[in-house]
């Protein structure tokens, strides 16, 4: 049983000007740059028709992971994270799978961007799954805290990035 993912963000502007600023090359490069962490890269980028794919990589200094999260993982943490976007209609849905290099265990979410009342929201909703005897559970709460506060700092760049480039 894993830690649940629950998070919704609101932003003002278009479907088409949201998605953009979500799953955009460049607000992805400039995302990267501002909240990726060390080591930060945008692996890989595709974009065809109403379906886009990028692969991220964020890294975690050992010096910033907790005393229990160090006891089980020596170094480094390198982060990828693969997301897929398809329009469906008036919304676009998605896949996002992240693994954590060393660490036994992965994260999955459903993501979706659709319009409502004026606004466009974004909703994810996972799963963090640790398979650690006796220490997985608290890993996933924290792994599932930091996602979820990840989550928000993104959607500030997000709104940020809309009132300065829509």
């Amino acid at each position: 049983m894993g830690s649940r993912i629950e998070h919704r963000g609101e932003f003002t502007g278009s479907l088409e000007n949201v998605f953009t600023a979500v799953a955009g090359e460049e607000a992805l490069q400039a995302r990267l740059e501002a909240l990726g962490g060390d080591d930060a890269k945008l692996l890989a980028y595709t974009a065809e028709g109403d379906s886009v794919r990028y692969e991220l990589q964020h890294g975690i200094k050992a010096a910033k992971l907790p005393q229990a999260v160090r006891a089980l993982h020596k170094g480094d943490i390198i982060v990828n994270r693969t997301q897929t976007w398809k329009r469906s209609g008036d919304e676009y849905t998605g896949r996002s799978d992240v693994g954590v290099g060393g660490v036994p265990g992965e994260i999955g979410a459903s993501t979706y961007l659709s319009p409502k009342d004026g606004k466009v929201l974004l909703r994810t909703t996972g799963e963090v799954v640790v398979r650690i005897p006796l220490f997985g559970g608290r890993i996933e709460e924290f792994v599932s805290e930091q996602v979820v506060n990840l989550l928000r700092r993104e959607d500030e760049f997000t709104a940020q990035w809309l009132a300065e480039h829509a």
